[in-house]
């Protein structure tokens, strides 16, 4: 069975021909319209009608609080245009074919689930580090999704009680790319809008910029909490960090260092810590084709039950 498979970023939309092998034909990627639903749904029916003859369907991995099961962006996003509205049934009416809507942070959860780094696992996660930070829970072998279809939206916990006003030290989202690069122009005295991006600041780090080692030190320290609270409620086998620089050895590396320190300065001292579960902490396997293989693998789950 072959499937039209679309991972639609905030700024490109990327795709290919894949069957349930993971083999991939005639892959591409467009910029993402900005505008208008109108012309998001004409770029993916462009793209699907080229290949309408080879494939059952399409199965789309996207941003956003996506109810899967009737195929509606209920909120969230980057593409503010698709929120409140039943994007899988009308594009299903433009091409003719069945369409399958799953959210990106979740297909990687699925991705990584399916054949990579959370295979076999009964309670797992993937913490993907993006522009924001996007997530997947695993429970009892199952993705969660929940009732209004937001579960796994790391973006949102609050990480600091005495602020409700200041996103940037509130939410689980400064442990994105954005605030890695943010955090890391603020401790060299450099403008908001500096030229940097996550190879040119790793590049910097390998090269033993200071300001960088002391910015990864305590992004990875971030990070260590988000998974120690995930752990406490949970109780993870593994945590599959994901995103462009999960990539970087070295951050993987960080995240668990200071993932041990957490533990061997547990404020209820070392007896307790020292009995508390330890996720594994490891790279997905899946990089940036994790939404594509997620997003295909969503799509023959709901075949497979319908």
């Amino acid at each position: 069975m072959k499937v039209m498979v679309f991972d639609v970023g905030g700024t490109e939309i990327k795709y290919s021909v894949m069957d349930e092998t993971l083999s991939r034909w005639d892959e591409g990627a467009i910029p993402t319209p900005q505008e208008s639903q109108e012309e998001f749904l004409a770029a993916i029916e462009g793209i699907y009608r080229l290949h309408k003859e080879e494939v059952e369907g399409i199965a789309i991995s996207l941003p956003g609080f996506i109810d899967a099961e009737n195929g509606v962006v209920r909120g969230g996003g980057a593409l503010l245009y698709n929120i409140g509205t039943p994007v899988g049934p009308r594009l299903a009416r433009r091409c003719g074919c069945r369409v399958w809507l799953e959210n990106d942070g979740k297909a990687a959860a699925m991705a990584e689930l399916w054949q990579g780094a959370l295979k076999g696992c009964r309670n797992a996660s993937v913490f993907i580090i993006g522009t924001g930070v996007g997530g997947g829970l695993i429970v009892d072998g199952k993705l969660v999704r929940g009732r209004d279809c937001t579960a796994g939206e790391f973006s949102f916990v609050n990480v600091n009680s005495s602020d409700w006003t200041t996103p940037e030290s509130l939410l689980t989202c400064h442990c994105s790319t954005t605030a890695l690069l943010y955090q890391y122009r603020a401790r060299k005295g450099l403008p908001a809008d500096a030229p940097m991006d996550g190879r040119k600041f790793f590049a910097l780090l390998e090269d033993g910029d200071e300001a960088a080692r002391e910015t990864l030190e305590a992004f990875g320290q971030q990070i260590a909490i988000q998974i120690y609270n995930l752990n406490v409620l949970l109780d993870l086998e593994k945590v599959a960090i994901g995103g462009g620089i999960s990539k970087q050895p070295v951050l993987i590396e960080t995240i668990r260092r200071a993932y041990d320190a957490l533990l061997q300065n547990h404020p209820f001292g070392p007896e307790l810590s020292a009995s508390l579960p330890r996720p594994e902490i490891v790279p997905c396997r899946f990089s940036s084709e994790a939404n594509q293989v997620g997003a295909l693998y969503s799509y023959l789950l709901s075949a497979r039950d319908n």
